[in-house]
């Protein structure tokens, strides 16, 4: 029995150890395996939505459909030239207008000189001298010395130096009176004919309203207001472009007549200066 006992305890033992070398043989070599890391979780950065920015008020443009960009966008190229022939008018009469204005002003200006600087001097040709060399009045007083001098050269003298001095001033005034007249001619043709212009206008603005109701089959106010509105912006001009015109046409006649009285007055106190054989002290007041 013990015998056995024996050899069933050494049996265990062999198989334990047995086991032993087996778990051994299947263990990894080396080091001892290293905990293992696990990597940390990334970073969410949270971006937080900036507050929307309050917008401004939108601004409501509302476009007149029956203004003159509306005339002009819409209207054909009869209404077109119409509406150029009006701006041309107006922009050459107040161009006009103004020109003639500043050489009324300026020949307003000589005859204060004159009065001034020309009696004042001890001969006609040291007056002459003593005005601007564009002066009108310079220009007529020379044209009296030039008219002396050919006088005085021709063979058979058939007028007198009276007439021939007259006659010479005469034409030295009117060629001033040509050149401050020179433009008023159109001031009276824009102030007549404008409102005819303007009249066409309206006329073929009535033309497209009746052509509008014709087609729609209906007069309503949305096929009329457009063209009968072409053709009151139509009258309007051709009135804006008339009635300046007249009133600076009549200005400026009223003001050439002064102009040209002191220019006769001078021309007469000059022909008196030459026929007298020398310098007179006239006044041309």
């Amino acid at each position: 029995m013990l015998k056995r006992w024996l050899d069933v305890r050494i049996l265990l033992a062999v198989v334990l150890a047995g086991l032993s070398i087996v778990a051994l043989a299947q263990a990894p070599q080396g080091a001892p395996p290293a905990a293992e890391v696990k990597p940390a979780p990334p970073v969410v950065e949270v971006v937080r939505p900036a507050p929307p920015a309050i917008a401004a008020p939108a601004v409501e443009v509302i476009e007149n459909p029956y203004g003159i960009e509306a005339l002009w966008k819409q209207g054909d190229f009869v209404a077109r030239g119409t509406l150029i022939i009006l701006v041309i008018m107006s922009i050459g009469s107040w161009y006009i207008g103004v020109v003639k204005l500043i050489e009324q002003a300026r020949v307003l200006k000589d005859a204060r000189e004159a009065n001034s600087k020309f009696w004042s001097a001890g001969a006609v040709k040291d007056g002459v001298l003593a005005l601007r060399e564009d002066s009108a009045f310079r220009f007529i007083a020379e044209e009296g010395q030039i008219a002396v001098k050919d006088h005085s050269a021709l063979a058979r003298q058939q007028l007198d130096l009276n007439s021939w001095v007259g006659m010479s001033l005469e034409r030295a005034i009117d060629v001033i009176s040509n050149r401050l007249q020179t433009g008023l001619a159109f001031l009276a043709t824009v102030g007549s004919t404008a409102p005819f212009v303007g009249l066409f206008g309206t006329v073929w603005g009535i033309y497209h309203a009746l052509t509008a109701i014709g087609i729609a089959g209906q007069a309503s106010i949305d096929k009329v207001a457009g063209p009968v509105g072409e053709a009151l912006i139509m009258t309007a001009l051709g009135l804006a472009v008339a009635v300046p015109a007249v009133l600076g046409y009549n200005w400026l006649v009223r003001r050439n007549k002064v102009a040209m009285e002191q220019v006769r007055r001078f021309g007469g106190g000059v022909h008196m200066t030459l026929l007298g054989g020398g310098h007179t002290p006239h006044k041309a007041s």
